[in-house]
């Protein structure tokens, strides 16, 4: 068995997959809100020892732990995901309706379909019935929802209308500059981060057993701004470039073991005869 070839093999895929994830960055590098996804990459000597010590009988496992097929234990693969959430670039637009979260790990809650689904994404805008809707078209809710399940609606007469630091949402009275409390966005922090997963349309599922506990003061809701996405371009084009490269490299590296080495081994053979 080429064990080689084999390993070779296993490296390209990687590095594929390492490929389909920078595409998938840079395709939305100007997505508002958007939040990059890592790849981390292991071996499988370490993949497998760390299973071996997690296995609830280890001294049963001492016989079987002597033999280590080392052809494969350098062989590189992907050994898990994470999504970045580190802040991304804030842009001033000083549209009413367009609002960011200026701290991480902070989100705002969505109504959809599927039921409630958190976003970093705050370009919201009011529908034709006055409702406060992100570009999806799905409600923007408030703080009181799981109480009230009331959105969160505005009169399209209201000349003026401000969202405080945390979220709370107010509008003039009719003919005056008087100031009057409405609604106030639903802010959550969710407890456990690395229970979110990835829905599409820049949305995230939470975690079921969270209880998505509203914060009442966020202090981190700036209107008139945008967070745009996280990913640098420069930073995921290198990494493309890299894995290109690698992937070029781990396939010379099949050649030579399927046509070079073999077209040797067979003339050598030959040769005897």
């Amino acid at each position: 068995m080429q064990t080689g070839y084999y390993a070779a093999t296993a490296g390209m895929v990687t590095q594929f997959n390492r490929m389909d994830n920078i595409a998938a960055n840079l395709a939305n590098v100007n997505t508002n809100g958007y939040k990059k996804d890592q790849l981390i990459t292991g071996d499988f000597s370490r993949l497998y020892k760390e299973a071996r010590d997690e296995l609830p009988l280890q001294n049963n496992t001492t016989e079987a732990a002597q033999y280590l097929n080392r052809s494969l234990s350098r062989v590189p693969q992907i050994s898990d995901a994470y999504t970045d959430f580190s802040q991304g670039t804030l842009q001033k637009t000083e549209n009413t309706f367009d609002v960011a979260l200026g701290k991480e790990n902070q989100f705002f809650a969505v109504n959809t379909p599927q039921g409630v689904r958190l976003t970093r994404d705050g370009t919201f805008t009011l529908n034709d019935a006055g409702t406060l809707v992100n570009k999806q078209g799905y409600e923007v809710l408030p703080s009181d929802y799981f109480q009230a399940k009331a959105p969160i609606t505005l009169n399209p007469q209201n000349s003026i209308v401000t969202i405080s630091k945390d979220g709370q949402i107010s509008t003039n009275i009719a003919g005056s500059t008087q100031m009057a409390n409405g609604k106030k966005m639903m802010i959550i922090e969710p407890q456990n981060m690395n229970m979110l997963r990835k829905e599409g349309d820049n949305l995230y599922i939470p975690d079921p057993a969270d209880p998505l506990t509203p914060i009442d003061q966020s202090g981190g809701v700036m209107q008139g701004y945008v967070e745009k996405s996280n990913v640098n371009a420069v930073n995921e084009m290198i990494a493309l470039v890299e894995a290109n490269r690698l992937a070029g490299m781990y396939q010379k590296a099949m050649d030579v073991q399927m046509n070079d080495m073999n077209t040797d081994a067979i003339q050598k053979i030959a040769a005897k005869n």
